[in-house]
């Protein structure tokens, strides 16, 4: 299991200068972990949820073992009209879908990638600022 507070270091502007988030476990149960940060009320969301799932054998295969996290953001924006704000989710999700028996190097090989993708702000930036692909 998880720890029930989870702190990460997080360079919002990406520019040296990171800072404590910390993260709350609220709810769990076997496959699923809702953790809470700062500001998190009902209406105006801001949540990490893990979930897992047990591989299952297939064949000559011992499955495949699935994993996934969510950081859910409620941000006001201005509607279609022009005339107010709405409030809607920003999410971000990153998911794993890992055959039993990668070693833990390749595991982690795979999470570095992920790690420098997501720093470059040159790749990303033009994701999800312009969605160019």
């Amino acid at each position: 299991m998880q720890d029930n507070t989870i702190t990460l270091s997080v360079d919002s502007a990406n520019d040296g200068n990171p800072a404590n988030q910390a993260f709350v476990r609220s709810r769990y149960n076997l496959t699923k972990s809702l953790y809470t940060g700062s500001g998190n009320t009902v209406d105006s969301r801001n949540q990490l949820t893990f979930t897992a799932s047990d591989p299952k054998r297939s064949g000559e295969s011992r499955g495949i073992a699935k994993s996934a996290l969510k950081f859910t953001l409620d941000v006001a924006v201005l509607n279609s009209s022009g005339s107010g704000n709405i409030t809607l989710p920003c999410i971000a999700e990153v998911s794993f879908a890992v055959p039993v028996g990668t070693t833990p190097a390749q595991t982690m090989e795979m999470r570095q990638r992920l790690v420098a993708l997501l720093d470059d702000d040159a790749v990303m930036a033009k994701l999800m600022d312009n969605l160019e692909v």
